[in-house]
């Protein structure tokens, strides 16, 4: 397929992609629920206005991640409830401990 292909109102429910090389691609607008990602470089790449609720992530490289704005009620990395842990160290800061 050549470079620079454009899908328009596409309905691709069930495709497969193998081997596709999509880097600099861009998604708007657009469903992925309930797909499968296996072997993955989302290096560098950019994200908004995301609903991630019930995604499980497995083998994940976070190394220099920033989230900001996000809704993290419920969860959890290696087993720590994140939204909680947050919330205990804001408290030990502000109470001086």
């Amino acid at each position: 397929m050549a470079n620079g292909k454009t899908f328009n109102q596409e309905h691709l429910q069930g495709s497969e992609f193998h081997g596709c090389f999509l880097a600099g691609a861009e998604f708007d607008n657009t469903d992925l629920s309930k797909s499968k990602f296996r072997n993955v470089n989302l290096q560098g790449a950019s994200f908004s206005d995301i609903a991630m609720q019930g995604a499980e992530l497995k083998n994940v490289n976070l190394a220099n991640v920033k989230i900001e704005d996000a809704n993290i009620d419920g969860l959890t990395i290696l087993g720590w409830d994140v939204a909680k842990l947050i919330r205990d160290a804001l408290n030990r800061n502000q109470s001086g401990d």
